[in-house]
C-alpha cells in the first residue's frame, strides 16, 4: 500500500484559495443606530409679547393718514387729564406723542395703536405702527430733548412693528432757590 500512496505524490495544500462558505440569508442582528455628529441646535426662544399689567391703561387705534398724529395727541392729553394729571406738561406730551405717530405713519402700514399706561406719578405713551420697519435716530433725539420725558425708545418685532415710546414725568420738576 505503500506504493500506492507514493504514486499518489506527497500531499500538498491547494494553490488555489479555498472555496468560502455563503453569507447568512438574514443579518443576526439589525444594525444599530448611529448617533448623529450635527452641532448643537441653538434654542430659539420665543420673543416675550409687550405687557402691562396692574396699572390703569388705555388703548387707542387710529387710521394711518395725515391727521392721525394729532388725534392721537388730542387723545393723550384728554387721558392725562381723566387719569388726575393736570400739572402734567401739556406741550411736551402733545409733542412726543404727535412726533412718535408720524414716525409710525412714516413707517407705512393701514393702522397706528396709541397705548398710555400710568404709573409711579409717570405716563408712558406707546405708539404701535403695525408693520416691520426702522426709524432713523431724529425722532428719538426730538423726543428725548423734550424737558418732561425721562426715557424713550424704540423697538422692530415681527408680530407687532415698530414700537415707539416715550415715558414723560407728570410732575413739573423741582426747583431749587438759591439764597444769597
Amino acid at each position: 500500500m505503500s506504493d500506492a500512496v507514493q504514486a499518489k505524490g506527497p500531499k500538498l495544500p491547494p494553490t488555489y484559495p479555498p472555496k468560502s462558505p455563503p453569507p447568512p440569508k438574514r443579518p443576526v442582528e439589525a444594525p444599530r443606530p448611529q448617533p448623529t455628529t450635527k452641532p448643537a441646535a441653538v434654542v430659539e426662544r420665543p420673543r416675550p409679547r409687550m405687557t402691562i399689567r396692574n396699572r390703569p391703561t388705555r388703548a387707542l387705534t387710529f387710521r394711518s393718514d395725515q391727521w392721525a398724529p394729532a388725534k392721537a395727541a388730542a387723545a393723550a392729553v384728554k387721558t392725562a387729564h381723566e387719569w388726575g394729571y393736570p400739572l402734567i406738561n401739556t406741550d411736551d406730551l402733545t409733542t412726543s406723542v404727535r412726533i412718535l405717530a408720524e414716525a409710525a405713519v412714516v413707517a407705512g402700514g393701514r393702522r397706528l395703536s396709541l397705548h398710555l399706561a400710568d404709573q409711579d406719578q409717570r405716563l408712558l405713551a406707546l405708539v404701535l405702527a403695525h408693520t416691520p420697519a426702522h426709524t432713523d435716530d431724529t425722532t428719538l433725539h426730538t423726543v428725548g430733548a423734550l424737558r418732561s420725558v425721562a426715557a424713550c425708545g424704540t423697538d422692530t418685532d415681527d408680530a407687532d412693528g415698530l414700537r415707539l415710546w416715550a415715558l414723560l414725568e407728570t410732575q413739573p420738576p423741582k426747583t431749587t432757590t438759591r439764597s444769597t
